[in-house]
Parts: structure tokens; C-alpha cells; sequence
């Protein structure tokens, strides 16, 4: 089916060229640029969806059909390769639910800077405390904590953007939990603090929020473990020449798409190797020392990256054989 689909492309966008993983690039329709800046996946994902996105207009889409709406394809050619799609792909929609969902603090959420006598507050500080968060910090990232609710017993971090406006925040239990993380049901595809980023100085990319602040200075947190299409199209369209990922193990692994993709664009990328460790538990000045040891990303370290994580892969699939060998 992939072939078909490129081919079916390529006949309405002109030749691709094959970036990374199952993604290709072409001739972006929207812009006038002297790069083929229209990447699309052409494999289907988990949710039956071929994501597209041009990295310089930030048209982007979920399916082909809202491609192929955008361009104005006739229904004929649509109608002549129906067979390629899905049947939940031919009928979706292009906006999620989650999507779609605008992002609010919990109606529970307490400031942590405001005084009080609660017991559960002076707990939440607590926490803070061992984690290395200052009330410096507390004030500036607005943290708060919840008494009530879905959010019980758990820190509040809010995550604004540019303009000042709420465009995430996260949950973290500061009690011993099973269910330590709460995160709203809205999409993650938003920079974290970005109403502390300065473009025009290096970025350095972390996991979590906690990681951010231990960093201190022009830290973006993923909120997960992959970095998200809007972070990586501001980092293009706002001209940074230079970003620092410091990930741990499981996320760096899922960022090396993302750290070629910067290096195509004429980007710095500096690859911070944490080993077990992470920014929070390293603290501000270690950290930096490591910063500042980090070498420069050739495309030759990151072949040897990516090789690395195959074998990695392939022998955890092995030991997984082995193990099913031994247990039968």
C-alpha cells in the first residue's frame, strides 16, 4: 500500500525525498521555498492516520483526504485510489476531541505561595523541597498544588505560551502513589514554557517539568518521552541555531528523528548522554558541567546512535525469546 500511496504523491506533488523512517519530503504547495519542506508519513500509524506537515507555512494535517482537500484534488483522482485507504480513513475527521479540548487549571488548584495553615500544603512543600524547587520557583512557574478533586494530593505545574495563555500543565502525586502522573486529556503538541524561552539563545530539550527547572535557563520540557511537531516547527521558523537534548535513555531514543531533522535545517544539535541520571537529579551545576562537555552532533554520531538503538532493539528482542524459550 505505501507504494501505491507515494506513487498516487508523486504524481500530484512531484519527486519525494526520503528523509527518515517512513517519511518523505516534497515540494511544499503552500510556501516558495528552496527545500522540499512537505514531509509526510506514508505509512499508516497506530491510529490509522498518515501525518503530513510543511515546515515552513505549518499547514499540516492527520489523513491524506485533508491533504488532498487543501490542494483541491478532484474527487475522481480520490475516488480512483480509494483502495489504498482504511475505512476508518476515508471517514474520519481532521480535529480529535482531545484536539479540540482548550486547556484549563483544575477548579481545585491552590497557589503554593500563598499562605496557609493546611497540613496537606505544607506537605506539597515538602515534596517541592526535596526535588530541588525553590519558592523562586514556585512563584515564577506558578505552581500549585489540590486538596479536592480528580487532581488530589498532587503538584500542579502550569505550562504557558508565548502570549501568556495556559497551554498545558501537569499533575504530580507528592504522596507515595501507584498513580503517581495526572495529565488533562488535551493534546501535547505545544511548547512547555515558552513564555520563558528566549529564541534567540540556545535551547536545551528535556523530559519533564522538574527537569526544566533544575536547568533553570531556556529549558523546554516534552511532557513525554518524543518531542512534538510544534516544538520542532518553532525551532525552524524562529531561527535558533542551536539546541541541547538532554534526555534519558527511553526519550533520547525517540529523538533522534527529530535531532536529524533539526540538522537538516542548518541546527546545532548537541546530544547531552545522561547515562541513568536526569537533569533533577543532577541538579543546576552538574548539569551545566555536562552542558558545557557536550560535543557537537556529526551525521556520523548519529548513525552510530541509531545503530546503537537497532542492537539495542534486537537484543531485548532476544532476551524476550529466550526468556518465552525458557518458560515453556
Amino acid at each position: 500500500m505505501e507504494e501505491r500511496l507515494l506513487s498516487l504523491l508523486e504524481s500530484i506533488l512531484g519527486k519525494a525525498k526520503k528523509t527518515s523512517g517512513d517519511n518523505y519530503a516534497f515540494w511544499s504547495p503552500f510556501v516558495n521555498h528552496h527545500k522540499p519542506k512537505l514531509e509526510i508519513n506514508i505509512k499508516l500509524n497506530s491510529n490509522a492516520d498518515n501525518p503530513w506537515h510543511c515546515w515552513i507555512s505549518d499547514e499540516k494535517g492527520k489523513s491524506i483526504r485533508s491533504l488532498f482537500r487543501k490542494l483541491k484534488v478532484s474527487k475522481e483522482i480520490w475516488d480512483e485510489h480509494n483502495s489504498i485507504f482504511s475505512r476508518k480513513y476515508r471517514y474520519r475527521t481532521d480535529v480529535t476531541t482531545e484536539e479540540s479540548k482548550v486547556v484549563q487549571l483544575p477548579k481545585e488548584y491552590i497557589p503554593l505561595w500563598k499562605p496557609s495553615t493546611s497540613v496537606i500544603r505544607k506537605h506539597a512543600l515538602s515534596y517541592l523541597d526535596r526535588r530541588g524547587v525553590t519558592s523562586l520557583e514556585i512563584i515564577k512557574y506558578q505552581i500549585g498544588y489540590c486538596e479536592e478533586g480528580p487532581y488530589k494530593h498532587k503538584i500542579i505545574v502550569p505550562s504557558y505560551d508565548e502570549n501568556g495563555m495556559l497551554n498545558y500543565f501537569v499533575g504530580r502525586s507528592f504522596y507515595d502513589s501507584s498513580f503517581k502522573h495526572k495529565n488533562p486529556n488535551v493534546s501535547k503538541d505545544v511548547v512547555g514554557f515558552e513564555m520563558f524561552v528566549n529564541w534567540d539563545l540556545p535551547i536545551i530539550i528535556c523530559e519533564g517539568v522538574f527537569d526544566a527547572m533544575a536547568i533553570r535557563m531556556n529549558s523546554i520540557p516534552l511532557f513525554g518521552k518524543s518531542p512534538q511537531s510544534e516544538l520542532q516547527k518553532r525551532i525552524i521558523s524562529k531561527g535558533v541555531r542551536k539546541v541541547y537534548l538532554a534526555l534519558d535513555s527511553d526519550a533520547f531514543k525517540n529523538s533522534l528523528r527529530f535531532a536529524e531533522e533539526l540538522m537538516n535545517n542548518g541546527i546545532d544539535v548537541h546530544i547531552v548522554e545522561m547515562g541513568d541520571s536526569d537533569p533533577s537529579e543532577l541538579g543546576f551545576e552538574k548539569i551545566y558541567n555536562e552542558i558545557g562537555n557536550t560535543e557537537l552532533l556529526s551525521l556520523r554520531k548519529l548513525m552510530e546512535y541509531k545503530l546503537l538503538g537497532v542492537w539495542e532493539n534486537r537484543r531485548e528482542l532476544n532476551m524476550m525469546v529466550q526468556s518465552k524459550r525458557f518458560t515453556t
